[in-house]
This record gives structure tokens, sequence and C-alpha cells, in this order.
């Protein structure tokens, strides 16, 4: 019974459709729905609105007869109904089946996922003949092959309920079947895209990145992998482990910074996101200072004169860091290395490399000292004096200078050396070396060498002597050097060593008659040792160098380096044996640095709490019972002024001055500063700075109110603080000259020029005027146009004034303003020019000439014209000129005759032809008939009108 109410229901659900389905899929497959058996429905298919009603307004489609074949049992009661899920992916191809058999006639409907309205037809089919409903293409491309609903390039619309109605075939009935089909829509997972919090981030904060898709159906996993920055393969991060869509560094570290990709999976596909670079900057650490050559020593690093010397710092800092070089305190290179090349001995001293992060502004520093190494200036010197009482013999090695002293040490030669070496009775000594050899056991003739070694020479030095007996003849005269053989015999006696001139030489043959002497390196040419001369020379004594305090007292300066970013504090006290040692300490005795012989430096970043602070440098030497001490405080720079308010008249000029108050200024410059807080820069034509050492000087020029007025401040800035001293610059405008009146203002006749006249009212100083006009009649709605000097630098005296150029179409309104230097006084009322005085005479006068003269000229033309036309124009020459011909007929002499004269005419005409006389042609034709020389000769009537213009 549950079946067959299902049936029932889904029966109503099939007749839900659009018009479309109605006029498309029944037009076109009529036979298709024919095939319907009449049982189940009535015999009845309705393909438009619910139960077979009207749908938007559409006729009703009529049922179909099945005439073609005899209708088959329908077993109602017999119906199947199942329920399955299929899964799809979108994009790809699903298949629905309506059951396990192939059904006669099929129907397929869905019904959206969360949709409460109707199920909408999407196929229907029976045998080979199928058709698809046209709203069908939202769920993708749907077929219908026996039975079985193929949605291709299935589409995320296609969720939902699928619904199959079926007649399926068995022998002898139709058997009724009903499938719904839950069809789920898998997205693919898209491409994920990484986004972190922050693209670059210190070390020890915390960063995020997170993995984000734009769609794929959940649920989602997410790994993450990781690769250093200079390339390799790709691991997941370590320590991290599976951290989802979001990874969190907390802390990050340098070991963090590189590229990450995210994989993002879900049941249908995974995709790998492009990589991400996260930086992480650090740093920098404390740097490592390499000297190439490498010769460490205690507390540094040595290094030959003219030697080429590499000084090379690491401090791992990313971004990487900035090196700077200071050499004493003071900045030579920027860089990470920095090449010493022959390198000299004034080059000594302390290097410091400070490595500067930009991006954190983080700065550490490492400093060594770096020992320059120098030879003894020539070479070593060795001479042998009598001692003891003349019982011994003093070896002595001098080779003083060069640094460190050169090391010394007598040694005998050949079997000689091999006996001092077992006896050890020569050991190495500095600068000097001395070797008491006793005279009883030592041979006459015996050769010793001093050997000489320094750090910087790569073959010892070497000097050598001979000892020699030295015998003195009295009856032989003194020569000036004198000479003494060399015997053979084992011993001599040293008791006669360089006796002086005028004593009296022990007798030979005495123990202590023979004197040991130093033979030269080299001997005169001819002699050998062991028998021959050698000459005697007396060796002065040698000083000894003995230790001591260095003299005077430590000095402390403060320098700045460039851009005033750091402080740098050196403390020196050269000289003594050993150094003294210096150290810094603040004002709390906190101890500054490390302890340095002979000079200290401390670099400090420039900072605003350095102001007034006191530093202290202590010097100790192990020979001074109490330490030494110099103090240093780091001040703002001092500043004064020679006036802070300066008052100038306007258009003078004003200097305003400033100097240094104090000495310790570590580099501090003055500047001025205008009204407008901007630099006053040098080589400006408003302002004139000059400056020295002590001071800085501002003119203004040419000052003007109120626009140069106002507070000047001069301004000082060091690397621990800024001074700034106000100047107020105080510009008084000159008294204000007398009022103005304009007393005559007229157009002249043309109207480009007018005539201007005033007077001054009141009492007070001027030195011009200056006239002012603008247009006085504006179209509406406008403001009326700025005035316009027409006129300036008028002389104090003038008092009036001719302008010209105006436009005579324009109407212009004038004013008057009296001026005092550059001060301005009230301007006059406005006024517009007055219309010149109308002369009526001088004008009719010039018209009635001139119409004359035009009368005239046209007469004497016309005259001239009828005179030179006589035979064209008879009549009128004869009225003119009075003139006439014989056979003419008498012309009437007024006008009064002319009628009698025509009557009498016609009078002697009637008398004529009343008589009954002849009559001819010549005497009865009229006056009109004549012959056309006749009429020429007439008198014409011309008038002649003259027109004058006033």
């Amino acid at each position: 019974m549950i079946n067959q109410g299902r049936a029932g229901e889904t029966q109503e659900e099939v007749g839900v459709g659009s018009t479309a389905w109605r006029g498309g899929l029944g037009a076109r497959h009529g036979g298709l729905l024919a095939a319907l058996p009449a049982a189940g429905a009535g015999g009845r298919w309705v393909a438009g609105g619910p139960r077979g009603g009207r749908a938007g307004g559409a006729a009703e489609t009529r049922p179909t007869r099945c005439a073609s074949r005899p209708a088959q049992p329908l077993d109602a009661g017999s119906a199947s109904y199942e329920e399955r899920t299929v899964t799809g992916v979108r994009g790809r191809a699903v298949e629905l089946s309506c059951g396990p058999a192939v059904p006669a006639v099929v129907f397929w409907s869905f019904t959206a996922a969360g949709s409460t309205g109707p199920p909408r037809a999407v196929a229907v089919g029976s045998g080979l003949e199928a058709a698809v409903a046209p709203g069908a293409g939202a769920l993708g491309q749907a077929s219908l092959c026996n039975g079985t609903l193929e949605l291709r390039e299935l589409r995320a619309a296609a969720a939902g309920r699928f619904f199959c109605q079926g007649l399926f075939p068995e022998p002898g009935r139709l058997r009724v079947g009903y499938a719904a089909v839950l069809l789920r829509v898998l997205v693919p997972v898209s491409r994920p895209f990484v986004r972190p919090t922050a693209a670059a981030a210190a070390e020890g904060t915390e960063v995020a990145l997170i993995c984000a898709v734009r769609e794929g159906t959940a649920p989602l996993s997410f790994s993450w992998q990781h690769r250093e920055p200079r390339g390799g393969a790709l691991a997941a991060p370590m320590g991290l482990g599976d951290s989802g869509a979001e990874l969190r560094l907390a802390p990050a570290n340098r070991s963090h910074t590189g590229w990450y990709v995210c994989t993002a999976r879900n049941e249908v596909n995974n995709r790998t996101s492009e990589p991400v670079y996260l930086d992480i900057v650090y740093g920098p650490d404390e740097p490592a200072i390499s000297v190439e050559p490498f010769s460490p020593e205690q507390g540094g690093f040595s290094a030959g004169e003219r030697e080429d010397v590499v000084l090379s710092c690491l401090a791992p800092s990313n971004p990487p860091s900035r090196y700077i070089w200071l050499h004493n305190g003071s900045q030579v290179h920027t860089g990470q290395t920095f090449v010493i090349a022959a390198i000299a001995r004034g080059q000594a001293g302390t290097y410091t490399c400070l490595a500067e992060n930009t991006h954190l502004q983080t700065r550490t520093q490492a400093t060594i000292i770096l020992t320059v190494y120098y030879p003894p200036a020539g070479s070593p010197s060795c001479s042998a004096l009598a001692t003891a009482d003349l019982r011994d013999v003093a070896l002595r090695c001098r080779w003083p200078g060069g640094f460190p002293p050169a090391r010394l040490r007598w040694v005998g030669l050949g079997e000689e050396e091999e006996e001092e070496e077992e006896e050890g009775a020569a050991g190495p000594s500095f600068s000097m070396a001395t070797n008491i050899r006793p005279g009883v056991t030592t041979r006459n003739g015996s050769s010793f060498a001093c050997l000489a070694t320094h750090p910087t020479l790569r073959e010892g030095a070497m000097c050598r002597t001979t000892l020699c007996e030295c015998r003195l003849v009295p009856s032989a005269p003194t020569p000036p050097p004198k000479t003494c053989p060399l015997p053979s015999p084992p011993h001599f006696n040293p008791s006669a060593a360089a006796v002086p001139q005028g004593t009296r030489a022990p007798q030979l043959g005495n123990p202590r008659s023979s004197a040991m002497v130093a033979a030269p390196r080299s001997l005169p040419k001819g002699m050998k040792l062991g028998g021959g001369l050698a000459q005697c020379r007396p060796l002065p004594p040698m000083p000894l160098c003995l230790p001591g305090v260095p003299a005077g007292s430590p000095a402390c300066t403060a320098v700045a380096t460039k851009h005033d970013e750091f402080v740098m504090l050196q403390c020196r006290w050269e000289g003594g044996t050993p150094p003294a040692t210096l150290r810094w300490w603040d004002s709390r005795g906190q101890a500054l640095g490390v302890p340095m012989p002979s000079a200290a430096v401390l670099v400090l970043s420039a900072d605003a709490s350095l102001g007034g602070q006191d530093f202290i440098c202590v010097a100790t030497h192990p020979l001074r019972a109490a330490a030494a001490e110099c103090h240093l405080r780091l001040d703002v720079p001092k500043l004064e002024v020679e006036q802070s308010e300066v008052a100038v008249l306007e258009g003078g000029e004003a200097r305003l001055a400033c100097r240094w108050c104090g000495v310790t200024h570590l580099g501090a410059e003055m500047v001025w500063y205008d009204p407008r807080e901007q630099e006053v820069p040098l080589g400006m034509a408003k302002y004139w700075l000059e400056q020295d050492e002590a001071w800085a000087n501002l003119t203004v020029r040419d000052a003007e109110w109120p626009g140069d007025g106002g507070t000047y401040r001069c301004t000082a800035a060091n690397a621990v603080g800024t001074t700034s001293l106000p100047v107020h610059l105080r510009v008084d405008r000159y008294p204000a000259p007398p009022n103005v009146t304009i007393s005559k203002l007229r157009y002249t006749r043309a109207r480009t020029e007018v005539r201007l006249e005033w007077r001054t009212q009141g009492t007070g100083n001027l030195t011009g005027f200056v006239v002012q006009r603008r247009q006085a009649k504006k179209p509406q709605r406008r403001a009326p146009g700025p005035w316009e000097t027409a006129a300036g630098d008028i002389e104090p005296h003038s008092r009036d004034r001719r302008l010209g150029g105006l436009d005579p179409t324009v109407v212009y309104a004038f004013r008057v303003l009296a001026v005092n230097h550059r001060t301005a006084g009230h301007p006059s009322e406005v006024q517009t020019p007055a219309e010149p005085p109308f002369e009526a005479l001088p004008a009719v006068t010039g018209a009635a000439v001139a119409g004359m003269l035009v009368a005239t000229a046209v007469s004497l033309l016309a005259v001239r014209c009828v005179a030179r036309h006589r035979d064209n124009l008879p009549r009128l020459h004869d009225l003119l000129f009075h003139t006439a011909s014989p056979e003419a007929p008498e012309l009437p002499s007024t006008t009064e005759d002319a009628p009698a004269a025509t009557s009498r005419e016609d009078r002697a005409e009637r008398g004529q032809g009343d008589a009954g006389g002849p009559s001819t042609a010549a005497t009865a034709e009229p006056l009109s008939a004549l012959p056309d020389a006749a009429a020429a000769d007439l008198p014409v009537g011309v008038p002649i009108v003259a027109m004058a213009t006033p």
C-alpha cells in the first residue's frame, strides 16, 4: 500500500511541466505518448499544468489514443520502489538507472536539493525513442538510453533527487517500477592560494599563512611544504606538523624564511598552490671581523708596513647589513670589505665595523686593534768595550727604533756558537743587547755576531765584531788611529783596551798590558785574523730606555658622523711604557665599552636623550697610584641673538644677527627660517645670508608690509638636540599722505583721452600720485573688474594729467590716490568722465563752405560737358550761351508770350484754310513734326540742384 501511494503521488508529479515541454516534447513525440497504455492513468497523459489543467494560459493537450497495438494488462499491485544514492563529479559524466531491467516506457523528473517546489521533467523514453526536456541543460548534457539517464559535463545544479517512473514488460503483463536516486555532486577542489598575514616580519613575531580555495566539496585537508630561499627540495616545515588551512609561526625565526606551498585535498582531487615567499627580517648579529693577512696577537691583529690589508666584516642580517668602517672614531669607508693598500704606520689604531639593518633600524658593532709593524731604520751596530776594571769585555749590539723593537741576540761563530748556546750565556734583548764575557776565558781574535729579528723582516739582520789584543809601542810615533798586532795566542789580557793618547802604556807581557778591541766587519786588504794590525777606536756609552708614565693627561673629544647618525667619543693618552689603559664610564658609574690601550673609542646612536649627559674617560697606569680622568658633556647647540626684535620702515633693510654661545657643537650649523617656516637658502635676491664659523647674519632687503614682517628663527641642530631662537621683525609703514579730490574729469572730442585735474585736502607728506581706472559698466551678475593703474610715478607737485589709450565704446571710472613712499592714502571719489561741450557754429560754417565748393565744382563740370557736346545738346548750349540759328522760329521771350504766339499761328493756319487756298505739308505740319535739326535747336529746361551738407 505504501508503494501504491507513492506511485499515485508520482503520477501527479509527472504532470508538472512547462509550456515548452508541452509544446515541444509533446508535439514532437506524439507517437511516444500514444504508446503509453490507457491503464493506470485512465488512458490520459497530461503534458500541461497539474492534473491536466492549463499552465501559463496554454491550451490543454488532448489525450492520445493507443490504436496500433492491443492493450496489455497493468499489474499495479506489484509495483516496485527503490531508493539509492549516487555520487558524481562536476564536469564529468554520471549514469542513473531506473532499475535492473530495461523499461518499455520511462519518465525521469528532478527536484533540486532543498527545494520544496514540484519536480521538473527531465526526459521521457520508449524503446529507441527518447526526448529530453529543454530545461535539462542546467543539469548537464542529458541523454536517455534504455531507460538510463546519462548526464555528461555534470553541473553543480544537478545535486538533488531524481525520480524515475517506468513500465517494465513481463510475460503477459506490464509492471510499474519507481526509483528515487539521490545524486550527490562533488566539486573538485580549486587551485589554492596562500595569503600571509605579512610579507615580511621581524624575527620573534608571530606570522600566519592562510591557505584558501575558491571551491571544493568538503571535507578538505591541507598540507604545507617549505623550501629554502636558495633552492632545494620541498619539505614539510620542521617542528610544525599538520597545521591545517592556517600555518602559524609563533614565534617566527630566520629558518622560516623561504618559499611555502600549500596542497588542498578532498575525495575528488588535490591541487597545489603557487609558491609564496615569506621574508623573516632579523639582525644584524654581532659582527665578526677578519683580517688578511691573518696575524693575530694579544688584543688585536698586526700587519707589516707597506702591506695590503683586507678587513672584512660579517654580521648576519636580513635584509643584508649596511656596513660602515670607522678608524679611530672617524668614518673611512662604507661597505663590507675595506682594503687598505700599502698600509702606513699612521693607519694603525682601532677599526670599528658598524652593521645596520635599515629595515629594523637596529645596529651592532665590533672593534679590533690593528697594529702596524715597521722595522728600525738602517741596520744593527756592534761594539766591544772593556768593563769591570778592564777584566771583562762588554759586547754591545744596538738597533733602536721600529715597532715592535727589534729582537737582538749575541752568538758566537762556528764552534763557539755551539758553546754559547750550550752555556746559555747569550739571551735575547730588544733594541740593545749586552753580553759580558770574562777576558780570561775569551780567546784573542774571537768573532761574535749579533742576530736581529723583526716581524716585518723575512730574513733577520746581523752585525759582527772581532776581539783582538792591543799592544802599544812607546818609541813609535803615535799614529792618528792606533794600531795593534793581532796575536795568535789562545788568550789575551783585556787590561790594555783603548788607552787614550798621552797615557802610559802597560808593559808587554803583562796580563793587563793587552787591549781588547773590536775589529771592523771587513778588514783592509792583506790583513788576516791571527796576525797583523787593527784599529782601536773608543766607543761611547749608549743610553738605556726605561719604562714610564705617559706625559700630560688624557684628552677627550666628541665627533658626530655623517647625517648625525652616531656620536663618537674619543679618549687618547699616548706614550708611556707600558701604555695607559683607557675606558669610558657614564655619569651613573656604569662602564661603557671595553678597556683599550692608549686610545678608547665609544660609538653611540644619536638620540635626544644624550643631551646634557656627562661621560668620563678613566686612564690607569701601573706606575701611577691614582687614575687620571677627563670629562665630556654632550650638549645641544647654544645660540644667542643680537636683538630679539628688529623694526624697519617699509622699503628699508633689516639685519638679524645670530652667533654661537659655547664651544661644543658636534658639527651643528646655523640655519635661518622665514615667518613661513621655510629655510632661507643662499643666493636669494630677497634675503642676503652671511655666515662664518661663529655667526650667521640674515639681511632682509626691500622690506614689505606686511609680507616681510613676522617671526624669523635662528636654528641649529646636532646629534643630540636642536636649538631655535626667535627674532621678531616689525615692518612699519610711512605716515598716510593727504586725501585727494577730483576737481575736473572730461573726455576730449574723440573720446580716446580724458583730462583729469585734482586737488589735495589736509596736511601730510607725499611722494607722488597714482591714477587708477576700471570699466564703469559691467554685464549683470558680474562683480566689478579690478582697478588698473592708468598713471603712476606722478610728481608730487603735479595736479593734472592727460590720459590716453581709451576705448570710445567703454565707459571708464577713475580715482586718484596720494602716495607717501609705499603708503597709499585714501582713494578719491570715483568719477566717470563728462562729455565735451557742443560748438555748432564751427560745424555749420564748415559744412556750408564744403557744400559751396562741391556745388561750384559740379557746375563747372556741367558747363564744360555742355560746351564739349554742343551738337548733342544744342538747346542746352544755346540756353547757356544765348546763341540761335536764323532759320529757327522765334521763341517767345517769356513764358507768358508763348500761348499768344501759338494762338496767332493757329489762327493764320485756320484763315488760310478757310479761304480755300492751297495747303502744303510744310505749312500744315505741326511743331512736333519739324525736322530733327530744327527740333534740336529748340531750348530745353534743365534743372540743376545743389545740396549743401552741414
